[in-house]
């Protein structure tokens, strides 16, 4: 769990303990496992994306460029965004560029949310957001998704909301359970942020890693919200660039501004050869994305048939580089599962008690699919009779 609900502002990142994936990252190479607890790609990443961050770098500009982003990349992505998902954006007043897309998180709480100020978080939850939003003075609001779909209660979210309710973090799709929003619950956020006056931090990084035909929908998308949404995506995810570290934010101007003012004082800038690269993968988005979208599709395939050809029981993944596994007939917390799996079969994985702030699920393990046939290869052979021996 992610014990600093509670912190002052002054610890509370001296509060925050080691993380989860370090630990786990840290035993892998302790036994010499197959990490597949790591949630980045082991994949390169377009060549050619790649090869024009290169050469932007010899042969272009390498002084900070503008704080909301270089024009091209700015233009790219509300063009982007019109194709993909119908959106009509300013790119000149309602786009920036960030420093990836936990800075874009990290701008959008620190200048929107005030001290005492609540916010709700759906739990599981990606790790940034509880100690971002109490380091900004907020206080927390915890809405349990139920993990047998991963879906929320409309009674519950509505108890969540108040007068002084100042946002919600919707991570859709969401990491840690890899599972995407129905129409219908969008609308029933959309309704309480309109009624309450709330805004909406849609955290959307995985909206191109989505499978089996589903499309993306954003909160940006209906009409009641444009104007209290801030939309955040992510290059790195997009074309398997982790390391570059280059977000998006898009937003209303008037609420974009208040962002842009945090973001000035964060990052500022973000490197102008990899905003130039990224330029180019979106321009040429239509050919790159679904090729790398497929790719994902078929690795989360073989490893989710390898699990189930091993006993486990594998939950459903409609979108991010997840699975997951119910552990719950093996009789163990999912702490204990990860780290005797690692440590006497020699495979690294993920407890998703871990995205949890208060009331966690210990039931369910996380494992990364976003790895080359012969990691999964090998992780699966590590994980023989690995069922039987805890007890299935």
């Amino acid at each position: 769990m992610i014990p600093i609900y509670g912190c002052s502002m002054v610890n509370v990142f001296a509060a925050t303990p080691t993380t989860i994936f370090e630990h786990m990252s840290g035993l892998a190479r302790q036994h010499q496992a197959i990490n597949l607890g790591q949630g980045f790609p082991d994949d390169p990443g377009p060549l050619l994306v790649r090869q024009k961050a290169a050469d932007a770098s010899i042969n272009g500009w390498n002084q900070y460029p503008p704080m909301m982003g270089i024009d091209e990349l700015r233009r790219g992505i509300a063009k982007h965004y019109s194709l993909t998902q119908g959106l009509s954006i300013d790119w000149s007043r309602e786009t920036m560029v960030t420093s990836g897309a936990t800075e874009a998180l990290a701008a959008s709480i620190l200048g929107i949310v005030e001290p005492g100020d609540e916010v709700i978080l759906f739990q599981p939850f990606y790790d940034a957001y509880l100690p971002l939003v109490v380091r900004a003075g907020g206080i927390p609001r915890f809405v349990d998704l139920d993990p047998r779909d991963w879906s929320f209660q409309p009674s519950q979210l509505r108890a969540a909301f108040s007068d002084r309710t100042r946002a919600i973090i919707f991570n859709d799709p969401l990491n840690p359970v890899a599972s995407c929003s129905t129409p219908e619950q969008r609308q029933i956020i959309a309704d309480l942020c309109d009624e309450y006056g709330v805004v909406a931090i849609c955290d959307e990084v995985w909206e191109e890693v989505v499978f089996d035909g589903v499309t993306h929908q954003s909160l940006f998308s209906i009409p009641k919200m444009r104007s209290r949404t801030i939309k955040i995506g992510s290059a790195g995810k997009m074309f398997s660039l982790t390391g570059w570290k280059v977000g998006f934010v898009i937003a209303d101007h008037e609420l974009l501004s208040i962002v842009a003012r945090a973001h000035q004082f964060l990052t500022f800038t973000t490197p102008p050869n990899l905003q130039i690269a990224v330029a180019l993968g979106l321009e040429n988005g239509a050919s790159l994305l679904p090729t790398m979208r497929e790719s994902f599709q078929a690795a989360r395939d073989y490893l989710w048939s390898g699990l189930l050809e091993r006993g486990f029981k594998v939950l459903p993944s409609k979108g991010t580089y997840f699975l997951n596994v119910d552990i719950s007939d093996f009789g163990l917390p999912d702490t204990v599962f990860c780290e005797r799996l690692v440590r006497e079969f020699g495979v690294a994985s993920i407890p998703v008690s871990a995205f949890y702030a208060s009331n966690p699920v210990f039931s369910v393990v996380r494992f990364c699919f976003a790895k080359k046939r012969e990691t999964l290869d090998e992780g699966l052979r590590r994980l023989d009779g690995a069922a039987l021996a805890f007890g299935v």
